[in-house]
């Protein structure tokens, strides 16, 4: 599956969850259900996925969790909170980064349209 295959699934999904449930929920339910969905449309999906970093030459285990990973490609970060701060966007590109994944997406079901939530990244 390609990668725009892949984004696209997860924000279809998203915004579906997003309209039935609507905001105001704790990110950890947008994330149980977003991985129940994506699971049901056959695709890889790994939660709270522990992410080591290199740092002079040693590994440093559990130095992050990234919500969700789809077929090993695609970094999710799900918020839930009014309005998203830049700094959500920096650590979303640092996270692809360490993590070696070419695209990450940030979601926020916070927001009362979740389009207005959503922000692509690419390393």
């Amino acid at each position: 599956m390609e990668l725009n295959e892949i984004t696209g699934a997860v924000l279809e999904m998203s915004m579906e969850i997003h309209r039935e449930l609507g905001p105001g929920l704790l990110e950890s339910v947008y994330q149980r259900v977003l991985s129940y969905e994506l699971r049901i449309a056959s695709l890889d999906v790994q939660s709270e996925v522990s992410i080591p970093i290199q740092w002079k030459g040693h590994q440093i285990d559990q130095s992050f969790r990234a919500d969700l990973i789809v077929n090993k490609q695609v970094l999710v970060e799900l918020k839930s909170v009014d309005k998203t701060a830049p700094v959500y966007r920096k650590q979303v590109l640092t996270y692809i980064k360490l993590a070696k994944l070419p695209i990450g997406l940030l979601i926020n079901f916070g927001e009362e349209l979740l389009k207005d939530g959503i922000h692509r990244l690419i390393n």
